[in-house]
């Protein structure tokens, strides 16, 4: 408690010198931590910062500058009455506490009428380097945060995605009141994690201050690793588990028989669920049948909701070639779009990006998207009607087109001059034999299915972005 001498002091003037801040502060915050669990005092009260007290009629006004809109909400609604009542009873006056948003601290004054006597304190921060702190929530943001393009709207819903489609509408706009958590499974590209953009999406667009983090699953666990790594545990911890609102983790089988990453899934997804947090995953299969995943966790993804995402049938293919050619601005005829459906199955992801490379030669030769063209120009990609290719035809033009031996491919050797064909061989028995990533991994020297399904996943976006992934799925594809 504050000595006698300040207590005085505050009772006779109505004001706080900077000297005097420190030992109120501290005296206060004790009082606090008696209502307050710790890791809600660091989320939420040590971010705010003294600006300044204010005279009132009997007491005193007590400003503070919050990081964001919604964290000065979240605090009057929780913590406003517990603060005033501890700054009353240490500085024994009735207190005020007022919470404000500016970049600026000292720029208050279009916030809030306030007196018009000079301010008493200069700013005083409450923890160091408070500047820092807004640069790692600004980190944090950016790296969680959910990419605007993909939303509901641009979702083409089928037969094969209608239910997945219709959960993620309810989650988004009643979170956490039915379907918590929700399950999202599929095979790789056919819109999992679009879906999962498009709620934390629709959720900012219903309530901007909502807090929404995506992360992949595999993120989730080198993060945690570099915590431990570096003493960080109560950050990551805090992160994951207080500061937000909902959570959209994307192939959550990643974290499956690695223990310690579980175990901080498990109380994180706890904590969340408990204080009625939407939590929402998403996987290539169903929770029974990931491998090697602790009971408990499988059995908290069957508390909620659980829905699958099939391969498109050609309706919806088609549809989904028509519904990216209007978003880029790109014509393509009727014939063309039902050619390219015809052939590509069971990749979304593979069918929309057959469309941007059509357009690509077409803007480059100067003529118009026509079948022919398709046909031509797609022969590399698309494989023949009735063809067949084996396993050992694929790992075999892999080695012959990177000169390595067959033996590499199925080797442990993690240098880039082996493990990018063997990605590349990976995800072509997959395009071409549809064998399960359990099945393919057997082929490579017992690899396990999350190694296969992330060689998958890189190729497939590497074909997009990459010349080099592209020019070499092309030319194995040409041995073939």
């Amino acid at each position: 408690m504050l000595s006698r001498q300040i207590r005085s002091f505050m009772r006779t003037t109505l004001s706080i010198d900077t000297t005097q801040w420190p030992e109120i502060w501290q005296s206060v915050y004790r009082m606090l931590e008696q209502y307050i669990v710790s890791t809600q005092l660091t989320t939420w009260i040590q971010p705010l910062e003294f600006v300044k007290s204010v005279p009132s009629e009997g007491g005193i006004k007590i400003h503070f500058n919050t990081p964001t809109d919604f964290s000065a909400q979240w605090v009057k609604d929780h913590y406003k009455k517990l603060m005033e009542n501890a700054f009353s009873q240490v500085l024994g006056s009735p207190c005020e506490v007022l919470l404000l948003v500016s970049e600026n601290p000292l720029d208050l004054t279009q916030q809030e009428d306030v007196t018009d006597e000079p301010p008493i304190l200069e700013p005083v921060h409450i923890t160091q380097a408070t500047s820092s702190r807004h640069q790692q929530t600004s980190r944090l943001w950016e790296e969680t945060s959910v990419d605007p393009r993909y939303v509901f709207e641009n979702f083409v819903v089928g037969a094969s995605n209608q239910f997945a489609h219709a959960s993620a509408v309810a989650v988004a706009e009643q979170p956490a009141k039915q379907y918590n958590p929700l399950f999202i499974y599929s095979s790789p590209g056919l819109g999992k994690t679009h879906l999962l953009y498009a709620i934390g999406n629709q959720l900012i667009k219903n309530n901007p201050d909502s807090r929404v983090a995506y992360v992949s699953a595999e993120r989730f666990v080198n993060e945690m690793i570099d915590s431990l790594q570096h003493n960080r545990m109560p950050s990551f911890r805090k992160k994951y588990r207080d500061s937000f609102d909902m959570i959209l983790i994307d192939d959550i089988q990643f974290i499956a028989g690695k223990k310690k990453s579980e175990e901080e899934f498990f109380h994180t997804f706890n904590a969340l669920h408990s204080t009625k947090r939407q939590i929402v995953v998403s996987s290539d299969r169903p929770p029974k049948e990931i491998e090697n995943l602790e009971e408990r966790v499988r059995t908290r993804f069957e508390w909620g909701l659980i829905a699958d995402i099939q391969p498109p049938e050609i309706e919806t293919r088609i549809a989904i070639l028509k519904a990216k050619a209007e978003r880029e601005d790109i014509y393509i005829p009727d014939d063309v779009a039902t050619f390219i459906a015809t052939y590509v199955k069971s990749n979304v992801r593979e069918l929309e990006g057959l469309l941007i490379r059509l357009q690509a030669q077409a803007s480059l030769s100067g003529a118009e998207i026509s079948l022919e063209m398709a046909k031509n120009e797609l022969k590399t990609a698309i494989p023949e009607e009735g063809s067949h290719f084996t396993i050992e035809s694929i790992q075999s033009a892999v080695a012959k087109h990177f000169q390595i031996k067959l033996l590499d491919l199925k080797s442990s050797a993690r240098s880039r001059n082996v493990s990018l064909p063997r990605q590349i061989a990976m995800y072509l028995i997959r395009k071409y034999t549809g064998m399960g990533f359990k099945e393919i991994g057997h082929y490579f020297g017992g690899k396990d299915h999350s190694t296969i399904l992330h060689a998958c996943t890189k190729i497939e976006r590497g074909i997009e972005g990459e010349t080099e992934i592209r020019e070499s799925v092309e030319s194995v594809q040409n041995l073939l």
